[in-house]
């Protein structure tokens, strides 16, 4: 393990050379770097909160053959499966009533009540509007100004997000944007395209054959027509889940395409058609969900696939310098 320590600084540009503006607002925060995961310590920060989707997946390795069945049962028909009575459950996995008890216990229930009310919690946050999201934070707000509150909140949902990352499915991820044999698509909600859609303007710059597809699904047709098996689509949807993409994924994924799925703890309805999904915590003192995790993941994304093809990208970022010179698009220096 490598202790480090590094700045993190929050709605800040750079104002001279060697310093800050006094008014902007900087936080050092202790950074342990592991082979396995790279966890930002936050001072007095709570245990990360796991779904219960998260502890399923968490634990199923620990859990006996029949728990393992109904795990699996629960994952692929989740949260619907868990709505019903105990007998349906266990009839629907084909394991016996007590096996779910076990199950629901070992997840950290009383019992299987207790078990269906925090299902029906998730699924609440789920389908929270921005209105009632305003009302919870704005009850005991603490006595310190909005730019601390809300850093403490970025910092906590980054934390948190980075420590349920698996590495080996984020560089597995990173090597299918990465591979030239496949093209790269990318989509979004209302919010979360202006996601999908610096992801591939930068992504442009590092590679060929890659390209936004609207959130219009008049649009659709004549880029997943193109699509042929092996091409990736990173789909982004956070709550409240949007009907558009879970029809695009579910379009994308019959042409083939691995979809990689960038989404929210409580996890879009797309996910059941991607190959790969991160969840990013997104709670603010807002009415409005943040994006910063999201932005993390976006441009760490882009940080791997430029390493994995840095030769080829470096001749194509030249070329492109060239072009942008021939065009002035950008401003001389004086």
């Amino acid at each position: 393990m490598l202790p480090c320590r590094f700045l993190v600084l929050l709605g800040t540009r750079l104002h001279r050379a060697g310093g800050f503006c006094q008014d902007h607002f900087i936080s050092e925060i202790p950074v342990t770097i592991s082979p396995k995961r790279l966890t930002v310590g936050v001072p007095d920060l709570a245990a990360v909160h796991k779904t219960i989707e998260e502890r399923l997946r968490a634990g199923i390795d620990a859990m006996t053959r029949a728990e393992r069945q109904l795990a699996s049962h629960l994952l692929h028909h989740y949260p619907v499966a868990a709505l019903g009575s105990i007998t349906a459950l266990a009839k629907g996995a084909e394991v016996s009533s007590p096996t779910v008890v076990r199950l629901v216990q070992k997840l950290g229930f009383s019992g299987y009540t207790d078990f269906q009310g925090g299902i029906r919690s998730e699924v609440e946050e789920r389908l929270i509007s921005p209105l009632a999201k305003h009302d919870r934070w704005a009850g005991g707000v603490p006595d310190t100004h909005i730019l601390n509150r809300f850093a403490d909140a970025v910092l906590r949902n980054l934390h948190a997000t980075l420590a349920q990352i698996d590495h080996a499915e984020f560089d597995a991820a990173a090597a299918l944007m990465a591979d030239s044999a496949r093209k790269v698509y990318a989509t979004g909600g209302r919010i979360t395209h202006a996601m999908a859609e610096y992801f591939v303007t930068h992504m442009k710059v590092i590679r060929p054959g890659v390209s936004l597809i609207s959130d219009m699904s008049n649009a659709w047709p004549p880029a997943l027509i193109e699509m042929v098996p092996g091409d990736v689509l990173l789909a982004f949807d956070i709550r409240r889940y949007e009907n558009n993409v879970l029809q695009l994924v579910e379009m994308a994924a019959e042409q083939g395409a691995e979809v990689v799925l960038i989404t929210d703890p409580w996890v879009s309805p797309a996910a059941a058609h991607a190959r790969y999904r991160f969840s990013a915590q997104i709670e603010v003192p807002s009415a409005w969900d943040s994006t910063v995790a999201i932005q993390v993941l976006v441009e760490t994304l882009m940080a791997a696939v430029q390493s994995l093809t840095w030769q080829q990208t470096e001749t194509r970022m030249k070329r492109l310098e060239e072009l942008y010179a021939r065009a002035r698009f950008f401003r001389r220096a004086k």
